[in-house]
C-alpha cells in the first residue's frame, strides 16, 4: 500500500521485445510507481534525461546498442549515472555476464527465466533505497534552510541590537565628558537624555521578548491565561499608550467602537498583538490615518487596525505572517520580522484567528476576532 502523501517511483524497463517489456511490466508495477519502457538505449537514454528513477532493468542482448554500452552511456550524465541498473539475460551463467555486468556499473544479474518473487522483492528494494535517499535529500534541504535562517536571524539581531547599545554608550560618553568638566545638565536637556535611554532600553526588552516567544511557539510552550476581561477597554489602552509614538510618526491614530467587548483572553498577550499591529501600522502607514475599529459581528469581538500606507499584494499576504518576514516596501524598516509571526500564535492560542485585508494602493486592514463572552449581570 502506498503512501497517498508521497510522490510516485519511476521504474525504467529496457528490451527490444515488446512481449518481454508487457510481461515484465505486469512484474514491477504497483501502487505508487510509475513504469517507462524503452525498446533501445537511445530512448532510455531520452527517458532518463526527462525523468529521475528509482533503477533501470535492462535487458543485455539487443541489436543497435546492447545493455553494457547503455550503462557506459549512463556513467556520463550528472543525472543518470546514479540510477541502479539490473541486467536482464538469457545466456548462461557459464559466460561471466554477471562479472561483465558489475564492471559497467550493474548492482544485479538477474537470468531468464525470470523468477517473479525475486524480481519483485528486488524492486521493493530498490524503490524504499530511492523513497530513503528523497527523504534524505529533503532532510537535508531544510536543514540548510534553519541554517540559512538561523544565520540571517543572527545578523539581524546584532543589527538590531547594536543600534540603541551604540547610543546608550555614547550618551553615557557623553555624560562622563559632561561629568569631567564639573557641569551640571540643565533639566530639560537632561529628561530628554533618560527618555532617549529609556526608548532605546524598551526596544531592547521588546527585541528579547519576542525571540523567547518565537522560541515558545515553536515548541509548543506560548501559554495564554484566559479570564474575563473588556477587549474594548483593552484597545483603548493600548491606543492610549501608542499616541505618542503617532505624534513623533505625524500620524492620526484613533480608536472607535462600543464601549465594551466582554471576552475571554490574556489581557497582556492582547495588548501585545494590539501594539504589534499599531505599530506596523505607524511604520508602513507613510504618515497617513490610522483607525482601529472596534465591532461586535456574528458572536466574535472584532478589532481592526486599518492603516492608509501603499498595501500588500495578494502573492505576499501569507508570507509576511512567517519568521523574519516584513512588507515589500523596499524601505529600511527596524524589526525583526517576528511580530505578525508571534501574534498569530497569540490568537491561535486564544482559539481566535488575525486576519488580513488589503491590495495594493489600498493599504492593510487586520483583524483579531474572539469569540463574545456573556456579559456580566
Amino acid at each position: 500500500m502506498s503512501d497517498p502523501g508521497l510522490p510516485d517511483v519511476n521504474l525504467l524497463l529496457v528490451d527490444d521485445l515488446r512481449e518481454n517489456l508487457v510481461a515484465l511490466e505486469a512484474l514491477v508495477r504497483g501502487p505508487g510507481r510509475r513504469v517507462f519502457t524503452a525498446q533501445d538505449g537511445d530512448e532510455a537514454l531520452s527517458l532518463m534525461l526527462e525523468h529521475p528513477f528509482a533503477l533501470a532493468i535492462v535487458d543485455v542482448q539487443m541489436p543497435s546498442m546492447d545493455g553494457f554500452e547503455l550503462a557506459e552511456l549512463m556513467r556520463g550524465p550528472e543525472r543518470t549515472r546514479h540510477i541502479p541498473i539490473v541486467f536482464v539475460t538469457a545466456a548462461g551463467r557459464e559466460l561471466n555476464y554477471a562479472f561483465r555486468g558489475y564492471e559497467s556499473g550493474a548492482v544485479d544479474v538477474l537470468y531468464k527465466p525470470l523468477d517473479p518473487q525475486a524480481v519483485r522483492s528486488k524492486v521493493e528494494v530498490f524503490v524504499n533505497l530511492f523513497r530513503q535517499r528523497q527523504e534524505l535529500l529533503g532532510l537535508k534541504t531544510q536543514l540548510e534552510h534553519a541554517v540559512r535562517v538561523r544565520d540571517d536571524f543572527m545578523s539581524m539581531v546584532s543589527h538590531e541590537l547594536r543600534n540603541p547599545l551604540n547610543t546608550l554608550y555614547l550618551q553615557a560618553q557623553l555624560r562622563q565628558r559632561i561629568a569631567a568638566k564639573g557641569q551640571v545638565p540643565e533639566l530639560p536637556a537632561f529628561r530628554q537624555m533618560v527618555a532617549r535611554e529609556e526608548h532605546q532600553i524598551r526596544s531592547m526588552i521588546r527585541l528579547l521578548d519576542d525571540m523567547i516567544d518565537v522560541s515558545r511557539a515553536r515548541t509548543g510552550r506560548l501559554a495564554v491565561a484566559l479570564r474575563p476581561i473588556d477587549l474594548a477597554g483593552v484597545s483603548r489602552r493600548a491606543v492610549e499608550s501608542m499616541q505618542e509614538q503617532a505624534r513623533a510618526a505625524g500620524t492620526p491614530l484613533t480608536v472607535e467602537g462600543p464601549a465594551r467587548l466582554p471576552v475571554n483572553g490574556d489581557e497582556f498577550r492582547l495588548e501585545q498583538v494590539l501594539l504589534n499591529l499599531m505599530t506596523n501600522a505607524l511604520r508602513y502607514g507613510r504618515g497617513q490615518p490610522v483607525c482601529v475599529r472596534l465591532e461586535a459581528a456574528g458572536g466574535e469581538a472584532c478589532v481592526t487596525v486599518q492603516d492608509q500606507g501603499p498595501g500588500i499584494a495578494p502573492d505576499d499576504q501569507e508570507r509576511i505572517f512567517q519568521q523574519f518576514e516584513r512588507g515589500p516596501t523596499g524601505e529600511n524598516i527596524p524589526g525583526l520580522g517576528l511580530g505578525l509571526f508571534i501574534s498569530r500564535e497569540i490568537m491561535q492560542a486564544h482559539g481566535g484567528r488575525l486576519e488580513l485585508r488589503s491590495a495594493p494602493g489600498e493599504g492593510a486592514a487586520f483583524t483579531l476576532r474572539l469569540p463574545l463572552a456573556p456579559s456580566p449581570a
